[in-house]
């Protein structure tokens, strides 16, 4: 990894390096079982995959019937994500999850490896903009990474901290181990549900 140019994770550069050299080491290469149990478990949702990368997720839900929109401010990753979406390649948008606007409101957003992508002075900024997309009732579903390292991405937060992060505006309803995890996340990510209050 010493070779890479680029190592400031807010900036498109840096992810677009990674995906134009194919290292994507938080990629686990297809859609986590726990999402499928959700969705299985769920009507669809009009839902949000911000830091989208591959949109694995983005292709699966939408055969599920889901309103789903994927997005990522990497030009690289939104390729990726177009290609393997396939006939849904019109979902995976480049956009700024910060600026972003949904057509319709949203009733869901999914985290997978987005909060631990950023560096953790900017979570403050990630969980007010959830808020702020997300109507009462509304849910912010997915994995979360917790770990104590101090260098990333990925960077791991801590329960304390992420109750913290989001206890003013979420009230967490699932908490579940996981089972799969790729490497990189191996034994350090849950799978939680918090709904919007």
């Amino acid at each position: 990894m010493a070779d890479f140019l680029q190592r400031d994770p807010q900036l498109p550069a840096f992810w677009d390096e990674r995906f134009e050299r194919s290292f994507t080491p938080w990629d686990q290469g297809g859609v986590p079982q726990a999402l499928r149990g959700f969705a299985a478990a769920s009507a669809p949702l009009v839902t949000l995959i911000p830091g989208c990368g591959s949109a694995y997720e983005l292709a699966f839900l939408a055969e599920q019937g889901w309103d789903a929109t994927a997005i990522d401010f990497s030009p690289a990753a939104v390729a990726l994500g177009k290609t393997l979406a396939g006939p849904h390649a019109e979902r995976v948008n480049q956009a700024d999850f910060f600026l972003w606007q949904p057509a319709r409101p949203l009733q869901l957003i999914y985290e997978r490896a987005f909060l631990c992508a950023m560096p953790r002075a900017m979570w403050p900024q990630v969980a007010a903009r959830w808020a702020e997309l997300l109507a009462p009732g509304a849910l912010l579903a997915g994995y979360f990474f917790f770990d104590d390292a101090p260098k990333g991405p990925p960077f791991g937060i801590s329960r304390a901290q992420l109750d913290a992060l989001l206890a003013a505006d979420f009230s967490c309803i699932a908490d579940a181990a996981v089972s799969g995890s790729i490497p990189v996340f191996a034994g350090k990510e849950r799978w939680m549900v918090w709904r919007r209050l």
